[in-house]
């Protein structure tokens, strides 16, 4: 039966650490997005002029125009720089007491940047699963499942704190200390795929070598 399916995707993330790390971070950045974006859409509509909300819009959808000019770049590169936006985007929380319209700007920004790179890291992460027990198929449809549960559940929580009305500065708080775990998470896989990478890089040199001198002689 089909739903059978549904049970092997937990059985495939048990398989491999590395995927349990990424499903994990992908559930909590994605989470932290879904949980404030319809507060910020709400900004949005009440800060923000039409033709910026447009450009952002625009911005994002070049996503497969860019991913060309890096396709020679190292995971663990996209990694650091997904853990520098993270950090940027915690430090932004406490722009919005001073000023809304900055925080909005600022935080828009970050989400238009970080989709663009998350394509980017996911084209790239599959040249990983090769050393993996994980099937390519597997993979994408479990990185589909996270996401949409991950989006699921955060606008739920939209849903109970615009219910009970919950205070803004709360609730960055609350998903400050998530970000701050979901970057834990993230430079533990970005040591991983350097890791990973370098090895990788190692053993290429060592083939080329071993090649070369069973050329020469």
């Amino acid at each position: 039966m089909p739903l059978k399916n549904y049970s092997s995707i937990f059985v495939e993330i048990k398989k491999s650490r590395f995927v349990r790390i990424q499903s994990l971070v992908l559930f909590i950045i994605t989470y932290i997005d879904w949980t404030i974006l319809p507060f910020i859409t709400k900004l949005e509509g009440t800060y923000l002029p039409v033709y910026m909300i447009s450009i952002f819009m625009l911005i994002g959808a070049l996503d497969g125009f860019i991913q060309p000019l890096f396709k020679n770049i190292r995971i663990y590169h996209i990694y650091l720089f997904s853990i520098l936006l993270d950090i940027v985007q915690i430090g932004s929380y406490l722009v919005f007491s001073a000023s809304i319209i900055i925080f909005t700007y600022i935080i828009l920004s970050i989400f238009t940047i970080q989709g663009i790179t998350f394509e980017i890291a996911r084209v790239h992460t599959v040249d990983f699963m090769q050393d993996e027990d994980v099937e390519l198929k597997d993979y994408l449809m479990i990185r589909s499942f996270i996401i949409s549960g991950a989006i699921i559940v955060g606008g739920i929580s939209s849903i109970v704190f615009d219910y009970f009305k919950t205070d803004l500065n709360i609730i960055l708080i609350y998903l400050s200390v998530l970000g701050v775990i979901g970057i834990f998470f993230q430079y533990k896989l970005y040591r991983k795929f350097k890791h990973k990478s370098l090895n990788s890089t190692v053993e290429l040199q060592k083939d080329r070598k071993e090649i070369f001198e069973k050329i020469r002689y």
